[in-house]
């Protein structure tokens, strides 16, 4: 290779780099006009709502950023720039970016077993934390909510008999299934992942580790995240941070595991969290799932849940309509806070919206 071609080359690796943005303390802000897109996305996201009966969709927070800039931002109810939410179950897949990190550092392996890492699932020891992360142990649990509560592994965990060890808890449980086999969504493999990061960094650095592994070198200033009574992290369940805080873990994603010049999740990694798992046993039409992320595509090859999106859109999604959407297609990350409580609320339309109001203007 000649120098002036190479000279050339390095020129142009520059300037693509140059033109990347990456939020400092504060994001760089490029709003996108008013026109019928935008109007048509806030009639949507913030319509009337009956608060007495809690019907119909009810946005908290809803932030779109654009190629790192943020380009539309609007709060409703108590809810602000600076208010920490509840992300419920969004919390499993900052767990899994938090160990992303650590597979970096070398501290564990997918195919390793539980109990290597968390000795009470001497148990099971064919379960793999590939299996955890994929909601595949195999374990008979029943993530019911506020319909089936005397039923509801899940609702025991977080308020009742499990909520003072959750992870042994969840362990205690019986076999449904070989383990890696069969999608068996459950809150209580991922608290169980919680549980074992412990056993991966130890317990002198595990109370510490999210924050210095994850949200410090992201700029996350607003996290915090709910321990059970021993002191192991709600990993389904309880972090909390600002809706432009968790974007930054959705711009993570986006460019691949990457913050600014540092490879922060290998990519590997982030392969693993976007390739659709393949289940024995049949998956909800509306569930794809990858690496603790939600996918918009299948592993046979079918459209995934949300048709009006790229097939390369993928999210992290938590009770009662919280989400983070990622389309790295379209250079977009979408946080939504909110308080949906009678399922109205669709998460193809919210991301048809958002398209088309970026979209009305120029992509620019």
């Amino acid at each position: 290779m000649s120098r002036l071609l190479f000279a050339f080359l390095l020129l142009l690796i520059i300037c693509s780099a140059a033109a990347e943005t990456w939020p400092a303390p504060d994001w760089s802000e490029r709003p996108i006009g008013r026109n019928e897109a935008v109007t048509a996305l806030e009639t949507y996201a913030f319509p009337p709502r009956d608060e007495v009966e809690r019907k119909g969709v009810r946005t908290d927070a809803l932030l779109i950023i654009h190629d790192g800039e943020v380009v539309y931002e609007r709060y409703g109810g108590v809810t602000r720039a600076d208010t920490s939410h509840l992300t419920w179950s969004i919390s499993k897949s900052i767990l899994a970016s938090v160990l992303g990190v650590a597979l970096g550092e070398g501290r564990f392996k997918l195919e390793d077993p539980v109990s290597r890492f968390y000795p009470p699932f001497s148990a099971h020891p064919d379960i793999k934390l590939q299996d955890l992360l994929h909601w595949a142990s195999g374990l008979d649990w029943q993530e019911d909510y506020e319909y089936a509560p005397l039923n509801s592994s899940v609702v025991a965990m977080l308020y009742t008999r499990g909520r003072g060890d959750m992870a042994r808890f969840t362990a205690e449980h019986g076999v449904a299934s070989a383990p890696g086999t069969s999608y068996r969504y459950s809150s209580g493999d991922s608290t169980v992942l919680a549980a074992a990061l412990k056993g991966m960094v130890g317990e002198r650095s595990y109370a510490d580790y999210p924050w210095t592994a994850l949200f410090d070198p992201l700029g996350i200033t607003s996290a915090t995240w709910e321990r059970d009574a021993i002191g192991t992290f709600v990993g389904s369940s309880y972090a909390y941070m600002t809706a432009r805080d968790l974007a930054r873990i959705g711009l993570l994603m986006a460019r691949g595991g990457r913050w600014q010049d540092r490879q922060l999740l290998p990519k590997a990694w982030v392969d693993f969290n976007l390739t659709p798992f393949k289940s024995l046993t049949p998956t909800p039409i509306d569930e794809a799932p990858g690496g603790h992320w939600w996918l918009n595509k299948t592993a046979d090859g079918k459209p995934g849940p949300w048709p009006d999106a790229p097939p390369d859109t993928f999210a992290a999604l938590g009770h009662w309509g919280q989400a983070l959407y990622v389309i790295p297609s379209a250079g977009l990350v979408i946080v939504r806070y909110a308080d949906d409580r009678d399922g109205s609320y669709d998460h193809n339309q919210l991301l048809k919206l958002a398209l088309n109001a970026v979209a009305g203007e120029g992509g620019k």
